[in-house]
Parts: C-alpha cells; sequence; structure tokens
C-alpha cells in the first residue's frame, strides 16, 4: 500500500468513527430525552390514578348520602 493510499484509508476511517461518534451523540441525547418524557408520564399517570381513587371514593359517598336521603323520604 502506498503512503497516499494509506492516509486516504486513514482518512477515511477517521470520517466514519466520526460520523459514528455524532450519531452515537445523537443516539444518547434521544435516549436521555425519553428517560426525562417517560418519568414525567409516570408522575403525570400516578396523580391521574391519585385523582381517580379519590373521585371514586367521592362518588360512593355521594351514592351512600343520596341512598339515606331516599331511605327518609315518605312512602306514598
Amino acid at each position: 500500500m502506498t503512503p497516499l493510499a494509506h492516509d486516504s484509508n486513514m482518512q477515511s476511517m477517521d470520517a466514519d468513527l466520526a460520523l459514528l461518534e455524532q450519531k452515537l451523540a445523537t443516539l444518547i441525547a434521544h435516549t436521555r430525552a425519553l428517560r426525562a418524557a417517560n418519568e414525567s408520564l409516570r408522575r403525570d399517570l400516578a396523580a391521574a390514578v391519585e385523582r381517580n381513587r379519590d373521585m371514586n371514593i367521592k362518588a360512593q359517598q355521594a351514592g351512600a348520602r343520596l341512598d339515606a336521603l331516599i331511605a327518609r323520604m315518605p312512602n306514598e
């Protein structure tokens, strides 16, 4: 291999490595962004589940109060 061909091969490898490094950095950035979004969604889901549980409890309590009011109504 001539020195010129060797230099050309080295430059090509360096360019390939630089491109691979850039793609890897992009992949890492996307992974971090997705991880942050996933954590945010987990927190949002936990809050929604808690609100849903609270609403179910309130609906049950309201139903019990309505049943008590109906039970106190005079029979006609």
